[in-house]
């Protein structure tokens, strides 16, 4: 239907504190996501329906217009670029900072450094801001086993708790940037179902203004 709405969603902590923010919108998944195969979801608004996909390619999902909206990280809007996209609302959602982290005790060599990442671009960019030299090495997971075997001085990556990198001998340095969840609209989306999309955003941004509220009466 060239009416109906797709938003594209990743499994994993973003999707499980971006389902309330849809419910505030009146959109609720008809499925049980965890125990199904599917990609593709049906919702409670039989003009919505959501996807499930790597949070990388949400970015570009959106950008295509293989969906209208997205939500993903802002660490991984800043690799993709953003070119094509309106980001309407910080869903101050998933907090947490990406980071330069290297073993603990071991200052980095003063010469030119190996970095691993997943976040290519990003690492690239804040080295040379600092006038370093250094050669990026792409991994997907397990970033912590680089500097352990040697594969890499420092690595780039999301840091939470920083639990992780504790138990494994690493200690985080220099902060990139703060990072929260983002939604994302597709540009001709905007224009051609604004009368659709207008009010989930602004119903989403109720939400987000609602919860900051209560954590700031908490605190």
């Amino acid at each position: 239907m060239t009416d109906s709405i797709t938003i594209a969603l990743s499994k994993g902590r973003i999707l499980k504190e971006t389902l309330p923010l849809l419910k505030e919108a009146g959109i609720e998944l008809l499925d049980d996501i965890d125990n199904s195969r599917k990609l593709v979801f049906p919702t409670t608004d039989p003009s919505v329906r959501i996807l499930i996909i790597r949070a990388t390619d949400v970015p570009t999902y959106v950008q295509y217009g293989g969906a209208d909206l997205g939500v993903t990280g802002k660490d991984v809007l800043m690799e993709h670029g953003g070119d094509g996209l309106y980001e309407p609302l910080d869903l101050n959602i998933a907090r947490c900072r990406l980071m330069t982290a290297g073993p603990v005790g071991k200052p980095a060599p003063q010469g030119r450094l190996r970095v691993a990442t997943k976040f290519v671009n990003l690492a690239r960019r804040h080295y040379a801001s600092q006038g370093r030299q250094a050669d990026i090495i792409k991994l997907y997971g397990a970033m912590e086993l680089a500097p352990i075997l040697g594969l890499a001085d420092e690595i780039v990556d999301i840091v939470d708790t920083g639990n992780t990198l504790k138990a494994n001998g690493l200690e985080a340095r220099a902060l990139i940037d703060h990072i929260s969840t983002r939604l994302v609209v597709n540009r001709a989306s905007m224009k051609m179902k604004h009368s659709q999309l207008h009010p989930i955003i602004e119903k989403m941004g109720q939400a987000v203004e609602r919860q900051r509220q209560a954590d700031a009466a908490i605190i």
